[in-house]
């Protein structure tokens, strides 16, 4: 049986948001620590805090992944359910000097334009705005399809092949990238995994967000 060679989509151009946007996102990234750090303090599971708190679990987790908003009412509930002032879910907001721990499995769930069902996006860092200077990504690829998101956006990045085997785009070169494998490339070509060979497919993705020629770029 002769298998149909992989098609990619069109490349995704990532363009930069505007400046609201960006800010409004630092804050949920906050409040989705914060919130998960205070349940996780009390032992809770997403389920037991839901039902403390009167909010749908869904949603929590939304917040927890800083996929919603939450109003400040639904921020009230959270803080009476977890014994703790409002303000600490904003703690930390202007301060993105520290070091950002993240433990092994408790990076946020992202969700990138251009993605479907199968790909996992996990940020493994929390500095946003002005100081987020690179993006480590945890990426898990499971669904063997034949079609591909690829992507471009600014800055330089760097794969490094933790499980199974990826074919890697990168313009018109491909590139089979198997476990201890590292690829780096300029962000602004056209790049995106062309073929699943051996899943479930597991690589770490760091993002410098800077041009080639050492200038900086919003992606």
């Amino acid at each position: 049986m002769v298998s149909k060679p992989s098609r990619a989509k069109p490349a995704v151009v990532e363009e930069a948001p505007p400046a609201v946007d960006l800010a409004e996102a630092n804050v949920g990234w906050v409040i989705a620590r914060r919130v998960r750090e205070c349940r996780t303090e009390l032992g809770l599971t997403v389920e037991q805090l839901a039902d403390r708190s009167g909010i749908s679990k869904g949603m929590l987790s939304k917040i927890e992944n800083a996929q919603a908003s939450p109003s400040l009412g639904t921020l009230v509930k959270l803080a009476v359910a977890t014994s703790v002032p409002l303000t600490s879910f904003f703690r930390g907001l202007e301060e993105e000097h520290g070091a950002v721990l993240v433990k092994a499995g408790q990076g946020l769930d992202i969700v990138r334009k251009g993605s479907r069902a199968g790909h996992h996006y996990q940020s493994l860092g929390g500095a946003r705005g002005a100081q987020r200077i690179m993006e480590p990504l945890l990426v898990t690829l499971t669904d063997k399809s034949e079609v591909f998101p690829l992507f471009q956006h600014g800055g330089v990045e760097f794969l490094y092949a933790l499980e199974g085997v990826v074919e890697y785009g990168f313009g018109a070169e491909r590139y089979e990238l198997h476990p201890g494998d590292a690829l780096q490339f300029d962000g602004g070509v056209a790049h995106g995994p062309t073929r699943l060979v051996k899943t479930p497919v597991r690589f770490l993705s760091i993002i410098a967000h800077g041009n080639l020629d050492g200038g900086r770029s919003v992606h």
